[in-house]
């Protein structure tokens, strides 16, 4: 048998093996579909009841609320959504009690949308990955905007990160009733006006994050048991599989890519920052060489398609390289669209900008600092300066001069009203110190909400998640021994923690997978296939010290190489910190209007 032929038979044999292994994928995946197949007390009860719709005349809003979005909850208090309809898509009748009993009118528009076209939007309004707790009560001035301008808005409920009495809270469980909730939208698209494919999620800090989970992971398997075990609508009434992809996703300040966030908190702004008395310093410094070889290994791409990377530096760690003057670009970037947008006399507004409210439900934010998402009232946006805050400058050769009036780290060239930034180190000790001590979202003491996020009900409702910290425990417990303020058990607790399982038998790695955007984007990680959104907004304020500007610039980056995604809009917005954070204009608005162009 010669060679060709041999070629030929290996060839063939391995296109077998692949049809044979896509089958029984197939198969298998159509198996696991039967066991959540409906039963008629299952349709009935994720079934829509169009004769419950309430109406408010005087703004035309048609809603419901205490609508459950799956058959099995753990927590009424929590999976259940309000659904608000700009009154021109219903024709309702009313009835004797009220309600009104209400079917599609395909023929009204309110703005450029109709029924048939509406797009939908869902708020995370989940601070620090609290829980967001479902609308109880009706205010219009909540909604307004959105039906105004044609847009059908849904707020469901989601657990957060603490357990409840009777249900378990934590990874991933918040993500998974959010894509039960849009599964069930989905489930109702026969009867319900708005286009189930074109939905966007929306929310700022811890629900930013949520926001960037949903739209990363879309349809990943790996969420399937826990969608099973509430009874999401996981097929229609003719047994085709819902999908739980979104169209676009809005994320303000996201906490995220937790598997990295204390590493690239100390590569970015901790290594500049920390007092060299105690064994955290060497931590800290450590942190920051691992999060250099992540980088280097995660293949991320600038526009022109090369590869950044990082490299080891007398002046820091990892302090050059494509990766760091990516960074840096970022920093200068932002710093001269704040001088093309400013017009001088210029005041800087002190505090952060006020977030909006939610539909009303009682629930309150628990976490200094990070403020509910808002849905409706996001007003115009407020600076915080590094620069003196009470001061006007009435150039903009003065407010550079403020920013370096310890330190010529920014050169400015008035005749093109463009500055130049020197190095990161220079634009952290002036405008982004670290304000978290290390391991800024898994602490030594499991205080953070992020460790929170990955407790469970079984072995506790705070646990420590961050493989590359435990990893660093273990590899240099003899160094570290030797320095002040450190204990050996340190190692063992991280160790133990990403260990222990939740009730459907997942690791607290693999809950951070889950829970990790570039889990999905990213071939450094060994992930199950999903479906990204198409469409994304990123906007960050440059000068917060709850992250480091890494994570919203990886994700953009990472989202940038994905075939699935069609843009991206990245905004770090110079002189802001923790808030929704907008070059101009009103953040409401300005998230319309993008919504209004991904469905152009």
């Amino acid at each position: 048998m010669n060679n060709n032929k041999i070629i030929i038979i290996i060839i063939a044999i391995i296109i077998c093996l692949i049809a044979v292994g896509a089958f029984y994928s197939m198969q298998t995946k159509s198996n696991d579909l039967n066991s959540y197949a409906l039963s008629e007390k299952d349709i009935k009860n994720l079934t829509l009841n169009m004769t419950k719709w309430n109406y408010d005349e005087e703004n035309d809003i048609y809603y419901q609320m205490n609508v459950s979005y799956c058959t099995k909850p753990a927590t009424w208090e929590y999976e259940t959504l309000g659904i608000y309809v700009p009154g021109k898509y219903f024709d309702g009748v009313k009835n004797s009690n009220g309600t009104y009993n209400c079917s599609l009118n395909t023929k009204n528009q309110v703005g450029n949308y109709s029924s048939e076209n509406a797009p939908i939007v869902i708020p995370i309004n989940t601070p620090g990955y609290s829980a967001q707790t479902a609308p109880t009560s009706y205010n219009p001035q909540e909604v307004k905007e959105f039906t105004d301008s044609g847009i059908i808005y849904v707020y469901p409920g989601c657990r957060g990160r603490d357990s409840g009495y009777n249900y378990t809270g934590g990874a991933p469980w918040g993500v998974t009733d959010i894509k039960a909730s849009i599964m069930y939208l989905r489930f109702n698209d026969d009867i319900m006006p708005g286009d189930t494919e074109k939905i966007f999620t929306f929310g700022h800090s811890g629900g930013g994050a949520q926001s960037a989970i949903v739209g990363s992971s879309g349809d990943s398997e790996l969420y399937d048991p826990y969608l099973e075990k509430i009874g999401a609508a996981m097929t229609d009434v003719n047994g085709n599989v819902i999908s739980n992809r979104i169209y676009g996703a809005m994320c303000w300040c996201p906490i995220t890519n937790l598997d990295t966030a204390d590493a690239g908190y100390e590569w970015y702004m901790g290594q500049y920052s920390r007092s060299n008395d105690t064994w955290t310093y060497e931590l800290s410094n450590d942190l920051a060489g691992k999060y250099g070889e992540y980088i280097n290994n995660l293949s991320l791409k600038d526009s022109s398609g090369k590869v950044l990377t990082l490299e080891k530096s007398e002046n820091g760690i990892y302090n050059s390289g494509s990766y760091y003057d990516y960074q840096l670009k970022i920093i200068e970037e932002s710093l001269n669209n704040f001088l093309a947008d400013t017009s001088f006399p210029y005041t800087p507004q002190s505090g952060m900008e006020p977030m909006g409210g939610a539909p009303s439900t009682g629930q309150t934010p628990t976490d200094m600092g990070q403020v509910p998402s808002g849905n409706m009232s996001m007003p115009n946006n407020q600076n915080t300066q590094t620069a003196n805050s009470s001061a006007t400058y009435q150039t903009a050769q003065e407010y550079i001069d403020s920013l370096n009036s310890d330190g010529q780290w920014i050169e400015y060239d008035a005749s093109t009203n463009t500055a130049k930034v020197k190095s990161i180190e220079d634009f952290v000790k002036h405008c982004k110190p670290a304000t978290k001590d290390v391991g800024a979202f898994d602490d030594l003491n499991r205080s953070q909400a992020e460790n929170k996020v990955f407790g469970n009900n079984k072995s506790g409702d705070s646990l420590h998640f961050d493989s590359m910290m435990a990893e660093l425990l273990n590899a240099n417990a003899d160094k570290y021994s030797k320095l002040n303020g450190y204990d050996p058990s340190y190692a063992e607790q991280y160790s133990s923690d990403i260990k222990l399982t939740d009730i459907l038998k997942n690791t607290v790695d693999k809950r951070v997978d889950m829970y990790n955007p570039m889990y999905y984007l990213c071939d450094y990680y060994n992930h199950s296939t999903s479906t990204p959104a198409k469409h994304w907004r990123i906007n960050s304020g440059i000068e917060q010290g709850d992250t480091a500007t890494t994570v919203e610039t990886n994700l953009a980056l990472a989202l940038n190489q994905s075939a699935n995604v069609d843009d991206v809009e990245l905004n770090v917005v110079w002189g802001q910190g923790h808030t929704q954070a907008e070059r101009r204009g009103n953040s409401t608005s300005n998230f319309i209007s993008w919504i209004n162009q991904c469905v152009r």
